[in-house]
């Protein structure tokens, strides 16, 4: 893959941001589970924020800088 293809980018963004619902929603199942385990839950939250990075630099790649 190249890392500006257009095409690919778009396609890796749409299933980061899937990964990022269901992550959102494993996460609110688990918290709200009483016998929470909270290791696994911190691990699922950094997994999160680390495709919300993920996201969020694709979109740069695939946004043009306006400002340029």
């Amino acid at each position: 893959m190249h890392p500006y293809d257009p095409g690919q980018l778009a396609h890796r963004l749409v299933e980061l941001k899937s990964e990022h619902r269901d992550l959102d929603a494993a996460i609110a199942a688990l918290a709200a589970s009483p016998d929470c385990d909270e290791l696994r839950l911190k691990r699922m939250k950094k997994r999160k924020l680390a495709v919300k990075d993920q996201i969020a630099r694709i979109e740069n790649q695939l946004i043009p800088d306006l400002d340029a």
